[in-house]
């Protein structure tokens, strides 16, 4: 499957911002950028998220609420519109995965941001069980969005037995 993925290019911005759900699942052109479109992706996510968590905690939630309810439609479409499953430009997952971590963090400081992007990152490349497990069984749009929201799970609950470690 990640063979695939790569031997696919993603599609150039100019057609990515035609589609809505493809300009979203793209990551607003953060997954155009190589190498490691998830890794770009993730990083534009954190920061696009940061004003909001910053701002309303409230606003945050709503905003991941509707990220996870619409995130399965729109990296579905954009599947279907490369015709690859869970293309690697496909980064939309990225931004719900880090998003979910951001929420969860024991307090809003650059360290746990930076610990954030970093526990996320790992996860979602290294895909112990159930994220790997979700990740080759689960298809559609479900499946590009399932193993990032184990993903970002996995990093939080991490990085709060090293914050309750740590106090």
């Amino acid at each position: 499957m990640s063979s695939q993925k790569n031997k696919i290019p993603a599609p150039p911005f100019s057609q990515i911002v035609k589609d809505p759900a493809q300009f979203l699942g793209y990551g607003l052109g953060s997954g155009l950028i190589t190498p490691a479109p998830g890794t770009w992706g993730t990083l534009a996510g954190l920061i696009l998220f940061l004003p909001v968590v910053l701002w309303s905690e409230t606003a945050a939630w709503v905003l991941l609420a509707l990220g996870l309810l619409a995130g399965s439609w729109i990296c579905g479409k954009s599947a279907e519109a490369i015709g690859v499953h869970d293309h690697g430009g496909i980064v939309w997952d990225e931004f719900v995965g880090v998003w979910i971590v951001l929420v969860l963090l024991p307090e809003q400081t650059w360290v746990w941001w930076l610990a954030a992007f970093v526990s996320f990152r790992v996860f979602d490349i290294i895909k112990p069980w159930p994220i790997g497990w979700v990740d080759s069984k689960v298809s559609g749009g479900l499946g590009i969005l399932l193993d990032d929201v184990l993903a970002g799970l996995m990093a939080a609950a991490v990085i709060w037995i090293g914050f309750v470690s740590l106090t």
